[in-house]
């Protein structure tokens, strides 16, 4: 159950070691690189924002909620392995402190890193890619400046890792790491390498943690302190890492990376896509993955408001048996799924059609954070009628939910703001949410409402993004 990877260039091999250690924790006390820091411990502040490097190319990603089986087989930069070896230091480290980027410096250490990943990828939507890393002091104008004032150099030699150089490469079939032969005892973690390899082995271990990105299950050994004594790692299940797109559909494998999926969504359903923009941070939309939004069941996850209205169908899989439903069904009560022991998340398929979805995310913070409520729209309206009408939200109640009784009461109508206005009643039959720290009942209602509102007004082409509208 060795793990091995790079470490700011060097092969680093680690001995048996419990699923549930965070990279975060292993740099700081087994490797003394403190650079890292441990700021939120749940994936939101950014401080100890690292560089992973795989075959896929280099991510920024949470230390604080990273399990180092994670990382195995692939290369870790820590803000120790920005400047070269020899203590030249990186064109965004130069650009910091020529822009004043840093008071504390607390946080400068991920800013660093997060930076340093955009350089190497050619990316300059500073404000998006930084959105991740929080600064309480210094205030992101330097930062972004530097961030700027970097993107003309070129990228240094040394920042360019090769995974594939540290180890000879684990074959393709059975299962990748922590495999024990039959006579030994079994392994705490595993890394399955086909969909096949998962199905057969979770069938077996139907109690076992599935581990997609870890940004839900992290927090469950950060926050909770949860043990979690068998896990498989799902990050090199390759054939349920892909999108397909067909002339009748669009499938995406459950563990496709919101990153990827936003990428692949966009030209279709670019509404879709900013709402992933929006729900989280880049390290985390690296990590996360659809099956696993899907797979916790939560009321306000976000994800599945939007596959609902678009006419999502999932599947899932338990050893050799498959089976499929809309993904409205899947839900049943709050924290309880359809989903039987040792039975996973496979994939998720959407009909192609054309584009009326609208996503509207309401949030104390614009961008990454928790739905109060999130409404999704798909009506389609045809010589001036509603032909059919697909809503669905989070944060309205225990489940993501259609708003059936709505739907009803729109589609054969008339597409008019009047007939907008007459289905306002039917809003308390669908929905009965709660008051909590977000938002009241009545506000929740309320928003509901004025979404639909939204939804007509922008379809008849009225300006209602406040971030899109320009005096």
């Amino acid at each position: 159950m060795e793990i091995t990877f790079l470490l700011n260039g060097e092969t680093v091999r680690v001995p048996e070691t419990a699923p549930t250690v965070t990279l975060l924790d292993w740099l700081r006390e087994a490797r003394g690189l403190t650079g890292t820091k441990e700021g939120c411990n749940e994936g939101d502040c950014g401080a100890c924002t690292v560089m992973v490097t795989d075959e896929t190319g280099a991510r920024a990603l949470n230390a604080c909620i990273l399990f180092l089986p994670q990382v195995d087989g692939k290369a870790v930069r820590t803000v120790e392995g920005i400047a070269a070896p020899d203590g030249r230091l990186h064109p965004v480290q130069e650009a910091m402190v020529a822009h004043h980027g840093s008071q504390c410096g607390f946080c400068t250490p991920g800013f660093v890193v997060s930076m340093a990943v955009a350089h190497l990828n050619g990316r300059t939507d500073f404000d998006d890619d930084l959105a991740g890393n929080l600064c309480r002091c210094t205030g992101y104008a330097p930062i972004v400046r530097a961030a700027e004032a970097a993107a003309g150099a070129a990228v240094p030699d040394w920042m360019r890792d090769d995974p594939a150089s540290i180890c000879p490469q684990v074959s393709s079939g059975g299962l990748a790491r922590g495999e024990r032969g039959a006579d030994g005892p079994p392994p705490a973690w595993v890394a399955p390498r086909t969909a096949d390899d998962l199905a057969d082995w979770y069938a077996a271990h139907p109690d076992a943690t599935l581990v997609g990105g870890a940004t839900d299950v992290g927090l469950w050994v950060t926050k909770q302190l949860r043990d979690l004594p068998e896990v498989a790692f799902l990050g090199r299940v390759d054939d349920l890492g892909k999108v397909e797109v067909t002339d009748a559909e669009i499938r995406v494998g459950a563990c496709v990376t919101l990153t990827d999926l936003m990428e692949a969504i966009k030209p279709h359903h670019p509404d879709f896509a900013e709402l992933i923009r929006r729900y989280g941070s880049v390290q985390v939309r690296n990590a996360a993955t659809l099956g696993g939004n899907i797979a916790n069941g939560s009321p306000i996850g976000d994800s599945p408001p939007a596959l609902i209205a678009l006419g999502a169908t999932l599947h899932l899989r338990k050893g050799d048996g498959r089976r499929q439903m809309p993904l409205e069904h899947f839900f049943l009560d709050y924290g309880r799924q359809d989903r039987q022991p040792g039975e996973f998340v496979e994939a998720v398929t959407i009909p192609r059609q054309t584009d009326r979805l609208r996503c509207y995310k309401l949030s104390k913070r614009f961008d990454q954070d928790i739905s109060a409520v999130c409404g999704c729209f798909s009506i389609r309206v045809e010589d001036g009628v509603v032909a059919e009408a697909r809503i669905a939200f989070g944060g309205m109640a225990a489940i993501p939910k259609r708003a059936g009784h709505v739907e009803a009461a729109i589609v054969g109508q008339p597409w008019t703001e009047a007939t907008v206005a007459a289905a306002a009643g039917a809003w308390k039959t669908d929905f009965t949410p709660l008051s909590d720290m977000r938002a009241s009942a009545e506000y929740r209602l309320a928003a509901a409402r004025n979404m639909a509102l939204r939804y007509f007004l922008e379809d008849q082409g009225t300006p209602a993004r406040v971030l899109e509208v320009r005096t």
